[in-house]
């Protein structure tokens, strides 16, 4: 018999929070297990696996990013976009540190449910990269320029390799400006 109050989005809820305070590769069922009270077979009712949790944990993952960038961007264009997009994509980094790293693969083609809730970032991404004249092939580079720009901040300052005094917010404003430059002068340069 399965214990009161547990079920499968409650063994996803427990296994994002394990994958925030430990990282997503130390997350184990066995911690999950250990979180909610139960034996490690009495998971298995629940979810098929590490695999599966780790799957779950993207789409969780994806929608509440797709979610929070959605806020961000809502109404803005251009530069005032870009701020609040990357300040919400370094908030869930920051915040959510297991579910975020859950989100960084890309999705396999056959994944149908995680492509779609990919899409949604995406979305909002082209939306930004729309908002700048950004089509196409220039969209794509621009949102991977973004994404590789602000992937690269919030992992060094999550691994602390930002060892001198300088602000870190200031640093992060003055990559949002560099980024703002280069999307807004795209295509002008001789």
């Amino acid at each position: 018999m399965a214990r009161a109050g547990l079920s499968p989005a409650r063994v996803v809820a427990e296994a994002a929070a394990v994958a925030d305070e430990v990282g997503l590769d130390g997350l184990t069922l066995a911690a999950v297990a250990d979180r909610l009270g139960v034996r490690l077979p009495s998971l298995y009712k629940h979810v098929d696996g590490v695999d599966a949790i780790r799957r779950e944990l993207a789409l969780l993952g994806l929608e509440e990013l797709a979610s929070a960038l959605g806020r961000a961007a809502m109404g803005r264009t251009r530069r005032d976009a870009l701020v609040d997009i990357a300040h919400a994509y370094r908030a869930f980094a920051t915040e959510r540190p297991g579910l975020y790293t859950a989100t960084l693969r890309a999705p396999s083609a056959d994944d149908e449910e995680l492509t779609a809730r990919a899409q949604v970032v995406l979305d909002v991404a082209f939306a930004l990269t729309r908002s700048y004249g950004l089509e196409g092939e220039d969209a794509i580079h621009a949102i991977r320029i973004l994404r590789s720009a602000l992937h690269g901040f919030v992992t060094q300052q999550a691994a602390g390799a930002f060892g001198l005094p300088e602000s870190l917010d200031d640093t992060f404003s003055r990559l949002i400006d560099v980024l703002d430059i280069a999307f807004s002068s795209w295509g002008t340069a001789p």
